[in-house]
């Protein structure tokens, strides 16, 4: 979705997640996994998404343009598929509702090998983003606390005994991730943080109370994490999107920003990307903790 964001007397427009795949993008991503298509045909249909993607954006006159995460299968697709040691979809599922009641099941990735450095998580993207558009660009990364929820402590110990060395990977993954986008000339990245959303849904954080976890003190190692991801990077702007789980209009939780409030002030970010689109995304009153330079 868009976000617009003011910036002096400007207003700056960017998109906030996947754009939808088209049909064709997505039967032909079937085909390749079926060994029915080769990589040089699906290269070419992939690229063909991509650049409707950017010209989509451009038409509509946004301000940061991305590539629409068209190249993934979902928005942590980057992750997975740059590394070797997860299961696809070997972990929990997680319900998504709408307001009707109707839900959504998703199944979700676990690690269950120790994680391997295949390739770049977003180079190509990159490198192609910007052949593609003179505007700003940005790409799209994942939280280590989005990636903390494909750890399982059954499945996954083999590969890591606890989910903070598993973690511990994830974050100088990431960092190595950041780094060589920036030698790439990539100047804007979004952190994708949807694991907040549990940390500040009321039933959400009695949940993780019932199971012996203070969301609390969660908040405080999701900043951490962050914060060593993002740190030390000069010349790279960073944001924070957090949004309830959206799928397909469906979501996993609800609620203000107020029980998270305190990332405003101890993150590092430069920009908060943050979803007000809704009733249940709450009022605006826990911008007031946002400081002035942000």
């Amino acid at each position: 979705m868009p976000v617009l964001a003011k910036t002096g007397d400007a207003i700056r427009s960017e998109v906030i997640g996947s754009l939808l795949r088209p049909a064709y993008l997505k039967l032909a991503r079937e085909q390749r996994e079926a060994g029915t298509m080769a990589d040089v045909d699906f290269k070419g249909i992939e690229d063909r998404a991509v650049d409707e993607a950017i010209a989509l954006q451009e038409t509509a006159g946004i301000d940061v343009i991305t590539d629409g995460e068209q190249r993934r299968y979902a928005f942590y697709g980057h992750l997975v598929d740059a590394m070797d040691g997860f299961d696809k979809e070997g972990g929990w599922a997680i319900p998504f509702r709408d307001d009707a009641g109707d839900q959504l099941v998703l199944k979700r990735p676990v690690v269950v090998e120790r994680l391997r450095w295949r390739r770049s998580m977003c180079g190509e993207e990159w490198v192609y983003l910007r052949a593609r558009t003179s505007h700003r660009a940005k790409v799209t990364l994942i939280s280590a606390q989005q990636a903390a929820a494909y750890y399982d402590p059954e499945k996954s110990r083999a590969a890591y005994p606890t989910r903070d060395a598993y973690l511990a990977d994830i974050v100088d993954l990431s960092r190595r991730e950041v780094t060589e986008l920036g030698r790439l000339g990539c100047t804007y990245v979004q952190i994708d943080a949807p694991q907040y959303a549990a940390l500040l849904d009321p039933e959400l954080r009695e949940g993780y109370r019932k199971r012996g976890s203070d969301p609390d003190k969660l908040i405080d190692t999701c900043i951490e994490l962050d914060n060593a991801i993002i740190s030390d990077h000069p010349g790279i702007t960073f944001g924070m999107h957090i949004c309830r789980g959206n799928n397909q209009s469906r979501y996993y939780a609800q609620g203000g920003y107020e029980p998270i409030a305190r990332i405003f002030q101890r993150t590092k970010f430069n920009r908060f990307l943050l979803e007000y689109d809704d009733q249940r995304s709450g009022g605006f009153e826990p911008l007031r903790h946002v400081p002035h330079d942000r």
